[in-house]
């Protein structure tokens, strides 16, 4: 997705050279989105609802065993997925993103039949569970990178905005669903049931890939080797003057912010004597917040330049946190909640469509997996780091810490020239929106 001030030479040969075809007739929505890209989000969506069902069943049977089988099931998951998100990056980009998730899909439809029969042999003991979490983090290491470059390679820039807005919405959506329904599930019917559902899900997930086809034909890179093309991928993230910045805000809100409510919030509520009524009402009204912005972005489009708005989000969740921490009971706190969700959401919604349209598109899923990975490591050692602090000086200290840092780097993030001036999503001639709307 790129609009931004500066580029590497190498990237703009690389677009001039794999400009998307003209689109065939009949081939958008009536909101401007190409029906193969809504086709695949409905694909998109069916899998992460399988996902969030199998995710609970996994994280429920281990949980029978004791935390520590339950860590190390979660650790299955989180390891192989972190070692091989670079070399799953080149992979994507040198035998096409489409043929990663086809295989990626195919795999886990297979995986999921046999561990559902296994299951309903042997039960969930810890070996198979554990089993089971290596096999889906290493798919996952090359899912994730091919899936988060597929937007760029279905939709036209001008239109990725809204495009990963309503993906970002339908997930929301569907987390908020899955994890009553897994809860259902396994009552009926175990981890079995919920292997089956999965093995479902990625059967018509795999039947929507086979139709959709890739609008942007991207030559491979040159065979030199995955691991030089994987590091490459890590060269182009960090020498871009927009991908740079935008990276470590995105680290930044991985490890500030995405604990904040899974983590620090029910810490808050005990502490404060809320109760888990209280506490999924605050949680409801965060993802409320969120949602609230990523409609507004599906309608409207970008709501101004998204590397301002970005930053700006930021330290807006960073005064929402605030007011979490500092709240003198449950209705001040949902208020903040609210906050915390509409600078986060303001923050996804532009952040996404910034980064994915500032890479080269020979470099898509590379810099897909960098993204993934500097998310996934900010989180594996904040939350470690944060839960401890946490025990040793209370929740409310921890997380006014989190606030103050979330709203310094979005002060840092406002330094950057590049992101602060890129006009991603916007017309090349257009006012600022923001700007209009002040006006």
């Amino acid at each position: 997705m790129s609009a931004s001030d500066a580029h590497l030479s190498d990237s703009s040969t690389t677009n001039a050279a794999t400009a998307p075809d003209p689109p065939a007739a009949g081939t958008r929505s009536g909101g401007g989105l190409p029906r193969s890209y809504l086709l695949w989000l409905s694909g998109i969506l069916v899998s992460l609802a399988g996902n969030a069902v199998f995710y609970f069943a996994l994280g429920w049977a281990a949980s029978e065993h004791g935390g520590t089988v339950a860590g190390l099931t979660l650790s299955a998951i989180t390891l192989p997925r972190v070692l091989l998100l670079l070399v799953g990056g080149a992979v994507a980009d040198r035998f096409s993103a489409r043929r990663v998730l086809v295989w990626g899909d195919a795999t886990m439809l297979v995986f999921s039949l046999a561990l559902a029969a296994a299951a309903y042999h042997l039960g969930a003991p810890p070996l198979l569970l554990i089993t089971a979490g290596v096999a889906v983090g290493v798919v996952d290491a090359f899912y994730l990178p091919a899936s988060g470059s597929m937007p760029r390679r279905l939709v036209d820039d001008e239109h990725l905005p809204r495009a990963l807005s309503l993906r970002q919405m339908g997930g929301q959506v569907v987390n908020m669903g899955g994890g009553p329904l897994g809860g259902v599930l396994v009552g009926l019917a175990g981890l079995a049931g919920a292997a089956l559902v999965n093995a479902l899900t990625f059967a018509l997930t795999l039947a929507v890939l086979l139709v959709v086809r890739p609008r942007r034909q991207v030559p491979p890179p040159g065979r030199s080797g995955l691991a030089k093309e994987a590091v490459d991928g890590v060269r182009i993230a960090f020498r871009h003057p927009v991908l740079r910045p935008g990276l470590c805000l995105t680290g930044a809100a991985a490890g500030l912010l995405l604990p904040v409510t899974p983590l620090l919030l029910p810490l808050l509520a005990r502490q404060e004597q809320w109760g888990a009524g209280a506490a999924g009402l605050l949680i409801g009204a965060q993802g409320a917040g969120m949602v609230a912005v990523t409609a507004f972005v599906v309608k409207r489009g970008p709501m101004g330049r998204p590397g301002l708005l970005s930053a700006a989000a930021l330290a807006l969740s960073g005064l929402g946190v605030l007011g979490l921490a500092l709240a003198p009971g449950t209705a001040a706190a949902t208020a903040a909640a609210v906050v915390v969700g509409l600078g986060n959401g303001m923050f996804a919604a532009h952040i996404a469509p910034l980064l994915l349209t500032a890479t080269p598109q020979s470099h898509l899923s590379r810099v897909q997996a960098v993204l993934v990975l500097v998310q996934s490591l900010a989180l594996l050692v904040m939350n470690n780091l944060l839960g401890a602090l946490a025990d040793t000086g209370g929740p409310t200290g921890v997380t006014v810490g989190c606030a103050v840092a979330l709203v310094g780097v979005g002060l840092l993030g406002l330094s950057s020239g590049p992101l602060r001036r890129d006009r991603t999503g916007l017309a090349p001639d257009s006012p600022d929106p923001a700007e209009a709307r002040a006006a």
